[in-house]
This record gives structure tokens, sequence and C-alpha cells, in this order.
């Protein structure tokens, strides 16, 4: 007998693809970009702009240049890959060379208390598998920057954008991190950064290392050297083991729950 998860051969030799069906596996909240309570669309952000294009997901900006940030819906952009909403970042006044500690990203924090079974600091620590969906005008090199604040350590490593304005899967997995640590709390415990540029500070060759030591953190590639840039970002999942599973899509309503944990809007009835 043959399923979508398994194929059975005549010979009898059993396959089982990278899928399952179980809950909870994706530690990432509004990975697929559904849930944007604050509003949908951010133009002219600057370093003075505190912005969310979708719930849970931060972008940070320093230096001179400015930005649109929004939450995207355009089918014809996403089509093939099996989402309806992306984050966009389109660069609307360039910055040709960031200094001192200037850096831009998009972000999201996991809580601590959900990340106990990771087991950081232990012999046993668990390796986490990244994959997401993103697509761009400009090639490259992209820094990918993982942060355990309370230890706190870091590994820093890349993905590659190999055709401009075409949406690439990538997966990324990293080592479960022995000298960590996550605290029992309902702080920050892991945050996942996905740089789009910053400063020779914090820019270069990424070790691909958990370290805590302050290193390199993405690579030296600046999506705000150009107006004509912009990057997309959907389909984000983080799970236990070296495996990208399908990504886990939830309701919209469990999804808004989930983020409603860190943020609603209270409607007042006039």
């Amino acid at each position: 007998a043959s399923s979508d998860a398994v194929t059975l051969a005549s010979d009898g030799t059993c396959t089982v693809k990278a899928t399952n069906n179980l809950s909870n596996r994706n530690l990432i909240i509004n990975g697929a970009m559904n849930v944007a309570q604050r509003a949908t669309s951010y133009t002219g952000v600057t370093s003075s702009t505190t912005t969310y294009p979708v719930d849970r997901f931060l972008f940070g900006t320093s230096g001179s240049s400015a930005w649109t940030v929004a939450q995207s819906t355009a089918g014809s952009v996403l089509a093939n890959t099996g989402f309806a909403q992306a984050i966009k970042v389109d660069c609307t006044t360039a910055d040709t060379s960031l200094s001192s500690n200037q850096e831009i990203f998009i972000t999201t924090r996991i809580e601590a208390q959900n990340l106990q079974h990771l087991r950081y600091g232990q012999s046993a620590a668990k390796s986490l598998t990244l994959s997401f969906w993103t697509r761009s005008n400009k090639t490259g090199d992209y820094g990918i920057w993982f942060y355990a604040a309370d230890g706190p350590r870091q590994y820093a490593t890349t993905y590659t954008i190999s055709s401009a304005d075409t949406w690439e899967k990538k997966v990324i997995t990293i080592p479960g991190d022995t000298s960590g640590t996550i605290n029992n709390d309902n702080g920050p415990g892991f945050e996942v950064r996905f740089y789009l540029a910053a400063s020779p500070t914090h820019s270069g060759t990424p070790s691909s290392t958990w370290t805590s030591t302050i290193g390199n953190r993405t690579t030296t590639l600046n999506l705000a050297d150009s107006t004509s840039n912009e990057w997309y970002l959907t389909g984000l999942q983080l799970e236990v083991g070296d495996v990208a599973t399908e990504f886990e899509h939830r309701s919209s309503g469990d999804e808004l729950l989930r983020c409603m944990r860190y943020y609603q809007e209270l409607q007042v009835c006039a």
C-alpha cells in the first residue's frame, strides 16, 4: 500500500517522505504571515520607527535608509509557494554604507518556557531545522542569526538567493548548543533574525558555530544600496531535528490566538 507519506515499491522497499501531520512542530508563530493586527503596510520607515509588518515579526533599521514594509498579498508574486501572504521589504531611500553598529533586519522571538525540550546546556541538546521561502531582485549570500539571550549565545550562518525575482525554498540546520542556556520563564528564549544589511562591525563571514563572542552576524551584502531592491519572506518554520518537514498550516483562528498572547487590538463600541 502507498500514501502521500509512505511509498511501497514492488520489491518491498518502503520509502518514508520527510513529512508528517503531527501538530505543534513549528516553533514559529505566524510563519505564514497571515496575521497583521497593527497594519498591513508602513511607508517611510526609518530608524525612528518601530514596525511590525505582521504579528511576531519586527523590522529594524538604522542609518539613513528608508523603507516600505508590508504584508504582501499579491497572488501573482506568491504563485507556486503555497502561501497567500508574505512580508515584503522595499528600499525607498538608499544608504550605500552603514557605519558603527547600524543594521537592517527582520526578526522574530520565541518565548523561553516553550523551548525547554531543546535541552540547551546539556549533552543531549537538540538540533533545529529552519525552512522558509524567500525572493529578491538582489542575488547573493544573506546572513541569518540565531540568538539565545539567556546565555547569551549566538549562531550566525548564511543562505544564498541564486535567481533574481524567483521564489526559492531554503533549509538550514543548526546543532544544539550544549553550552547554552534557555531559562524556564516568559522572556525571549530564542531569536531568529534575517539580516538585510549591517555595518562592518557585524558583517563579514559568519562562523556557523555557537559562540558567546560577538562576531559577524551577516555577510557584507547590503539591500539598502539601491531603491530598486526588495526582499520577501514567507513559510517560516523552525522545528526540532535535522529534517525539514512540510509547513504546518494552522487555522487563521488558531494563529490569531497565539499572536494575541503578545498583542491584541481592543475594539471600542460607540
